[in-house]
């Protein structure tokens, strides 16, 4: 034993700590970046990535974003995918001839001759601007509705996907916390910027082809003009690139502010804390400190607002001059007739567009650069969760399950370096109560999922009837087991439901088995108080809908256990949050009254008093088995079991003495 452990493995007193400083900041403190001692959020990895990324870097990648989104949309309906492109480029054609037939109607109203006889002369070209601007209107609206069918399309294989693929993964997978962190950016953010994203791509193709189709028409008009549209288009681009980045750069800002000032938020609101908050009267120190974060995120609102004015002003100021100079040339060019008035006017008309499109280029850009990360990030956890699936095949589990034996069974977890079980052997036969004791941590839990399929070991075999469980059908030997855990799942749906989904069903149910689980559980008198019994609802988030405390959620769990009526009972600290007497009923119904004829029954427990009858009892202790026997067997051997034993005991026969003594 060591100097700093005391007797009975309580660990003795560590080095005197030092008094603590007479005043610390209630956070992080603020540094010269408001983003300052915030970690990385899960789900804002990817913010600001535009702000960072230059110009060169977001063009470089659109080819390769647009074509992994047009291979969703492809995979999602080929038909649609067409249509959208077909008809985007058809009413970026619409644009150009539009332009085209404006020039032709001012040539003619700028043309030599009396008024009403030019009038008369433009009224076909302006009567053909106006069709060709109803149908460019027609098509884009075509745009949008082929748009509107196709987006729901890849969302939904999207969705199904993820979550098909998620719900499925190994169990071992889901126990890491890097892996939980992916799957949650993933759903969180992916998922919402694929539903975006195609009509981002749509826009960002429109301001595209529109730019395109301007300058082609500047080109007709004269080759000289096309040299001329960078003088006033690129400040207008350059300030909407500041722009861009500058919102994207605020919001990071604003953001960090955000998740400091929800901490103090949902401690306000969260109805776990109210009672210790108003019991210690901190309301006070809580909403200074909300308010001295929401003052800063004012501040950061106006400075973000004061900033984009001016980035605005010298953006335009730059694009007024070098359109101003863009049409001196224009001036110039019209006095040395180089070209005629109308075609100089319809130059301007050009120019005009090409500001539009350009800056409607710049920040879709921006956001599909972003955006396109987290699909591409949603992509990517997909094709992590295919490698994580479980095997596949094998032979069917065996109906009736006369022995699971475990030899030389170690399992360690993805993220951890010790080993959680370290060659264990055990033997778990058909009529058995088997019972799992020992410290958190030991390895009781991890053993149990082991024995159910949820895991694989890393070491080691673990055989039903003699076949290994690794040649069985993982689905086939899951269904042979109920687990009922300490922390049940609260399904949000009925009463009912809540038993029958051990079977696999929320709507279908077999009475008799029902009412006999529930009845042997105690979950019987919790319904029969409920107001629709059986239909109804367990979650407050639904109208009607009823909470249920932790002992009768407790109750509900074990009946969906029993319900299944499978084979092999797995019973992890089930009874930990009910009262004395439900507690004893269930382990009446469970080990004295198996429902399952030659069931195998694990219970896992820390009051001992519970597994005292249990046909053999294993103790664990950092992932291995230090003692097996009957309760009687292993009490003569005065070992860890004893001590424990005796150690609860102890408690319960000192309380009537200190209850005197007060």
């Amino acid at each position: 034993m060591s100097e700093n452990t005391a007797k009975g493995g309580v660990p003795g007193p560590r080095a005197p700590l030092g008094l603590p400083p007479e005043r610390v900041a209630a956070g992080p403190a603020d540094g010269d970046d408001i983003t300052d001692g915030m970690e990385t959020a899960y789900w804002a990895v990817h913010d600001g990535a535009s702000a960072k990324a230059s110009v060169r870097e977001i063009l470089a990648q659109l080819p390769r974003i647009v074509r992994r989104v047009g291979a969703l949309a492809w995979q999602a309906d080929r038909r649609g995918t067409v249509a959208v492109a077909v008809l985007q480029l058809a009413s970026a054609a619409m644009n150009a001839f539009g332009l085209v037939a404006s020039v032709a109607v001012l040539r003619e109203l700028f043309g030599t001759g009396p008024t009403p006889d030019k009038v008369r002369a433009a009224l076909p070209g302006l009567m053909l601007v106006v069709a060709l601007l109803s149908l460019r209107a027609a098509l884009e609206a075509a745009v949008s509705t082929a748009e509107a069918r196709l987006t729901p399309k890849i969302r939904t294989a999207l969705e199904v996907e993820f979550y098909r693929l998620a719900a499925h993964v190994r169990l071992e997978a889901v126990d890491d916390a890097h892996w939980h962190d992916d799957i949650h950016r993933a759903s969180d953010r992916g998922l919402y910027y694929a539903r975006q994203i195609v009509g981002q791509i749509v826009a960002l193709a429109a301001a595209l082809l529109d730019l395109v189709a301007t300058a082609a028409v500047l080109t007709v008009l004269h080759p000289l003009l096309i040299l001329m549209l960078p003088l006033s288009v690129l400040p207008v681009g350059a300030a909407a690139v500041r722009a861009a980045r500058e919102r994207f750069h605020s919001y990071m800002r604003w953001n960090a502010l955000q998740r400091r000032v929800r901490t103090f938020s949902w401690l306000l609101l969260d109805q776990d804390s109210a009672a210790e908050i108003r019991s210690n009267t901190t309301q006070g120190a809580l909403l200074a400190e909300h308010r001295r974060l929401t003052e800063k995120i004012a501040a950061e609102d106006t400075r973000l607002g004061v900033r984009a004015a001016r980035i605005h002003l010298a953006g335009r100021a730059a694009g007024g001059i070098g359109t101003g100079i863009t049409y001196a040339a224009l001036c110039a060019m019209l006095i040395g007739g180089w070209i005629p008035l109308a075609v100089g006017a319809g130059a301007v008309l050009a120019i005009q567009s090409s500001h539009r499109s350009l800056t409607s280029f710049v920040n879709m850009a921006h956001m599909v650069y972003e955006h396109a990360l987290w699909v591409g990030d949603l992509l990517t956890v997909q094709a992590r969760c295919r490698s994580l699936l479980p095997r596949t095949g094998g032979d069917p589990a065996p109906d009736r399950v006369d022995e699971i034996r475990l030899d030389g069974v170690s399992f360690t977890y993805p993220d951890k370096d010790t080993p959680a079980l370290d060659g264990i052997s055990l033997t778990l036969r058909a009529g058995e109560t088997i019972a799992f004791v020992g410290v958190n941590g030991s390895g009781k839990s991890t053993c149990s999922k082991l024995i159910a399929g949820l895991y694989d070991p890393s070491a080691g075999t673990v055989t039903w009837n003699g076949t290994d469980a690794h040649d069985l059908d993982p689905v086939s030997l899951q269904q042979r087991v109920a687990m009922v855990l300490q922390d049940p799942v609260h399904y949000p749906f009925t009463a009912l439901a809540n038993i029958t989904v051990s079977r696999g069903s929320l709507t279908d149910s077999v009475p008799e088995d029902v009412h006999a689980a529930a009845t042997a559980s105690g979950a019987d008198t919790v319904i029969g108080h409920l107001p629709d019994t059986w239909e109804t609802v367990l979650s407050k988030r639904f109208a009607g809908g009823q909470e249920l405390s932790a002992g009768q959620w407790a109750k509900i769990a074990v009946a969906r256990g029993l319900y299944k009526n499978a084979p092999v009972l797995l019973l992890d600290e089930p009874t930990a949050s009910m009262d004395p007497r439900a507690e004893h009923a269930v382990y009446q119904a469970v080990l004295q009254e198996p429902r399952h004829p030659g069931q195998i029954t694990v219970l896992i427990s820390h009051r001992l008093a519970s597994v005292a009858d249990c046909d053999r009892i294993h103790v664990f202790d950092n992932g291995k088995i230090i003692e097996s026997g009957t309760h009687r067997e292993l009490m003569d051997k005065q070992g860890e079991y004893c001590q424990m034993f005796t150690l609860q005991a102890a408690g319960y026969h000192g309380a009537p003495t200190g209850a005197d003594e007060s």
